[in-house]
């Protein structure tokens, strides 16, 4: 991601949106953030994810994560685009639980990276690629997923991951592959047994294996 590296803070950008201009950082206020932009409105996968993430976004609101998405076309197209969003989810009435950013002028894509080489509209313009971006209550960039344009995102992968993110931004802890929530933790290497044993009242557990480091430490946060 061009400029933009995990740890740095978010740019604080201005734009218009479905609900008005925003400062970003003034729309995100103390809580989580998480931005998905998509290469253009009205489109077939794009709608797909939308629909998606209208559905999932109480579970979003749950974990205290602020949605915003963002698209290269106009307020006034988006406003069109979410009705289409809502009747795929056959809903005949209301709007998106969350904002969409008009980048009509493709300057935050350009900014953040987000433009895909090899996509492009029917005028040869380069389309935006799928972006993700989470963002922590510090307003710095905690992950960044990049798909490409051809590709739809996972939603409860990316719940997965925020409540990794919010776990481990709290405990001494690191989450293992395909780990959900329940499920055993590890315990970072930097700690020693006695400060392991002093955290986790739960208890550390070790899993033997041929090297004889103790590096393989679990527990339950």
């Amino acid at each position: 991601m061009p400029g933009l590296l995990l740890g740095d803070e978010f740019p604080n950008f201005e734009a218009d949106t479905t609900i008005g201009r925003i400062k970003f950082h003034d729309f995100l206020g103390s809580s989580w953030g998480v931005l998905f932009s998509h290469p253009k409105d009205f489109t077939p996968v794009c709608t797909t994810e939308l629909a998606c993430a209208c559905k999932v976004s109480e579970e979003f609101t749950k974990r205290g994560v602020k949605m915003i998405a963002l698209s290269v076309d106009s307020v006034e197209d988006h406003h069109s685009w979410s009705k289409d969003v809502m009747a795929f989810n056959s809903a005949s009435e209301g709007s998106l639980p969350f904002p969409i950013i008009a980048d009509d002028k493709r300057l935050l894509s350009v900014q953040l990276g987000m433009l895909d080489p090899d996509e492009r509209d029917k005028d040869g313009m380069p389309l935006t690629a799928r972006c993700v971006f989470v963002i922590g209550p510090d307003k710095r960039l905690k992950l960044s997923i990049l798909y490409p344009a051809t590709t739809g995102r996972n939603f409860d992968e990316l719940l997965r991951v925020i409540d990794s993110l919010q776990l481990t931004a709290q405990k001494k802890v690191a989450t293992p592959v395909d780990w959900k929530p329940g499920q055993k933790v590890m315990v970072i290497p930097s700690l020693s047994e006695a400060e392991a044993a002093a955290l986790f009242p739960n208890g550390v557990t070790t899993k033997e294996v041929p090297s004889g480091k103790k590096y393989l430490r679990y527990t339950q946060p």
